[in-house]
This record gives structure tokens, C-alpha cells and sequence, in this order.
């Protein structure tokens, strides 16, 4: 292998998989078990420290995974804010048929969720500016467009990936590296290359710190390019940052008394929840990488058999420390703090509650229309905006 990496196919026949899932389902053919029905459940018994909240993305993908193979899936819709406990999906069928998969399930489930979890708090605390994301140097490349499009549904208003046209339907964001103003060896000449061989829709933002002060570089850009400079970015590095609020109060002061009050400002560089709410008053933006594709904490699923079907009904039956028995949950209003946890096949508490879970997936077939990007992040913005402050 050049690239260690796993191919849709190895995946789908359920190669990429722990060895005890395997190992589980050769001594269950060795014992002469052929049908083990159960209801497996997935959930997160304990989001991170101060999470209130996470986004369930990925459904998409395990849908993908499972087509074909006969289970019954019920599910959250991609997208959904849920509470630590309140299951996102649950896979019925023949344990034989679906075990060794749960490797590939639970990794595509908690990457997603985890991505799109961080994306949508720092959108939320980014109110009405601009969040861009910048991360694809955190990843590994075989896995850049689940990436930056785990972030633009969990909220990001544009992803980097110059790929996202084709797989997300949405045009790539970004302005320019460091290396290009090194490389022509000065800034001024490299920004007026850049505004000469970039099309009329390319947004002409300058990044402002290369060489000199950015009070200089971004007065500089703005005197270049006059009314068509749209912003500048400033992604001054830790080593030289200082204050970076001051900087930036700085930097829109000169512009400012200048004339070049509509040139926007937006900064990155390490940026995490804690910068955002320092900077979201003075700025215009924010490009968001690594905080985004490595968060530090992140959802972490599991998955345990809740119910056994056994002489004709369905039986609880689970592990200690969780709770058995395959579950629904409503919401009674527009957030996850009304949600109720019930037995499946209760119904609402009152009138007004909604069930979550649905069934997505009959007997291997697809049998709900799946959202395309753009709608999911619409969807997450929409429960983002009803949360209390």
C-alpha cells in the first residue's frame, strides 16, 4: 500500500472491523447459531465536559454501509440535536448479519458527529459573522471531503476542499497562503498577481501579515486595490501575536480613518470557542481549522444490544449500565431540554411531542428520502438559533 488507507469495497464487505466482532460471530456459527435477532442501540452515555448538547451527522453514510443487508434501521434525522442517553439510531435484525460492522458504523457516527458538533458551537458563538473552515491540514487527505462536509453541516458558512463543487454542490472558500507572497518575494506584487489571475466571483481578501506589521500590510492592500478589496485576513502567528484583540482594534482604526471602512476583517489562526467569543464583536469573520477537524473531546458513541426477540416478542435485555430496552424519543418542543425517553412503541406522553427516531431502512432498502448538504445545515442552523443563551 502507498496509502494506508481502506477502499469502499473492503468496507462494505466488512473487512475494516475490530477482530472480536469477527471472532463473536465465527463462535456463534461454531455453536450452530443461525439467527440472533436483536435491537442494537446507539447513543452516548457521556458527551463532553459542559456539552449540552451534540449534532448526529453520518446517518448518510451508515445507511450507505448497511444497504443491502437485511436490517431495520430507525433513526434520528441527520442533523438533530440530541441529549447524552436518547439513542440516534437503532439497527434490528440478525446479529450474524450486521455485527461485524460496528467498527465502521461507530467510526463514521462519532467522527461525523464529533466535527459537527465543535462546527455548530463555534458557529453559534460566532452569532452573525462568518465561519469558514480551514482544517483539511489536520486530516489525513483520503478523508478530506467527509471532513469539510461534517463541518458545513454542523454550520460552517464555507469549507476550504477545492473539490466541494462536486461533492457538496457549494464553492470552495479561502483566500491565500503565506507561500505565495514568499514565493514571489513581495507582498504588494503578489497581491496585485493574485487580483489579475483570479476570476471576478474570487472575493479579493489579502492576507496582511507576511512581511511587515499588519497595520502596514493591511493599509498597503487596502490602497492597492482600493473599492475592490473585500477584506483581509490576519493569521498572525502565536509567536508574534501579543494581544491579538489589539491588533486587530488596530488595524480596523487605520483603516477606518483612511476611507476603507467597508474592508472587512477576518482573522484565524488557532482559533477556538474562546478566541471567537474574545473577537466576534471587532471582526468579520473567522477561519476555524484544527479546533474544528481535531476537537479535543468528542462524541463518543457506543453501541449494546438493548432487546433479544425471543418466543414472539421482543425482550429487554442489555448489559449493566445501560438501560435495556430499545427506546423513542419525543421532543415536546423546539429544543433538547423538552425531550422525553420512552420504550419504543409508547406513544407521545402529550399531544404535542414528536417522535425523533423513525424508520429510515427496511430489510436492507433506503426507504427515506436523505437530505443533501445544504438542507441538513440548514436544519442544524435552525435548532441552533431556538437554544437559550
Amino acid at each position: 500500500m502507498r496509502f494506508y488507507i481502506a477502499d469502499e469495497a473492503s468496507i462494505l464487505k466488512g473487512e475494516i472491523t475490530d477482530v472480536y466482532f469477527d471472532r463473536a460471530v465465527r463462535t456463534l456459527e461454531h455453536l450452530g447459531f443461525k439467527e440472533v435477532k436483536v435491537r442494537m442501540e446507539i447513543h452516548s452515555y457521556g458527551l463532553p465536559k459542559d456539552y449540552q448538547w451534540a449534532v448526529f451527522t453520518g446517518l448518510e453514510e451508515v445507511l450507505n454501509l448497511l444497504e443491502g443487508k437485511d436490517v431495520t434501521v430507525y433513526a434520528m434525522p441527520e442533523g438533530t440535536l440530541f441529549k447524552e442517553i436518547e439513542p440516534v439510531m437503532i439497527i434490528e435484525g440478525n446479529y450474524l448479519d450486521f455485527g461485524v460492522y460496528e467498527t465502521a458504523f461507530l467510526g463514521i457516527l462519532r467522527h461525523y458527529s464529533s466535527i459537527s458538533t465543535k462546527a455548530a458551537r463555534i458557529k453559534r458563538l460566532a452569532l452573525d459573522k462568518t465561519v469558514l473552515f480551514f482544517g483539511l491540514r489536520a486530516v489525513h487527505p483520503a478523508i478530506a471531503p467527509m471532513v469539510d462536509r461534517a463541518a458545513y453541516i454542523g454550520g460552517c458558512d464555507g469549507v476550504s476542499g477545492a473539490f466541494n463543487e462536486k461533492t457538496l454542490g457549494v464553492k470552495p472558500s479561502g483566500t491565500m497562503p503565506h507561500a505565495l507572497m514568499l514565493s514571489v518575494g513581495d507582498n504588494v506584487k503578489a497581491w496585485k498577481a493574485f487580483h489579475e489571475a483570479m476570476p471576478p466571483d474570487v472575493p479579493r481578501i489579502i492576507l496582511a501579515d507576511t512581511f511587515e506589521d499588519e497595520r502596514t500590510e493591511a493599509l498597503k492592500a487596502a490602497q492597492l486595490l482600493k473599492d475592490k478589496l473585500y477584506g483581509i485576513r490576519l493569521d498572525t502567528p502565536s509567536s508574534r501575536r501579543g494581544n491579538f484583540r489589539k491588533i486587530v482594534q488596530e488595524v480596523r482604526w487605520t483603516l477606518n480613518i483612511h476611507g476603507f471602512t467597508n474592508v472587512k476583517i477576518y482573522v484565524s489562526g488557532g482559533i477556538d470557542e474562546d478566541d471567537i467569543i474574545q473577537l466576534r464583536d471587532i471582526v468579520d469573520g473567522f477561519g476555524v481549522g484544527t479546533s474544528i477537524a481535531n476537537p479535543p473531546e468528542g462524541v463518543d458513541f457506543s453501541a449494546d444490544i438493548v432487546e433479544k426477540f425471543e418466543n414472539g416478542k421482543w425482550i429487554p435485555f442489555t448489559k449493566r449500565g445501560k438501560w435495556p430496552g430499545a427506546k423513542q424519543v419525543y421532543r415536546c418542543g423546539d429544543t433538547p431540554d423538552t425531550d422525553v425517553i420512552t420504550l419504543l412503541d409508547v406513544q407521545p406522553p402529550r399531544p404535542e411531542c414528536k417522535p425523533l427516531l423513525k424508520k429510515v431502512m427496511e430489510r436492507g432498502k433506503i426507504i427515506t428520502d436523505l437530505p443533501s448538504a445544504k438542507e441538513i445545515r440548514e436544519y442544524v442552523l435552525e435548532q441552533l438559533k431556538k437554544l437559550p443563551n
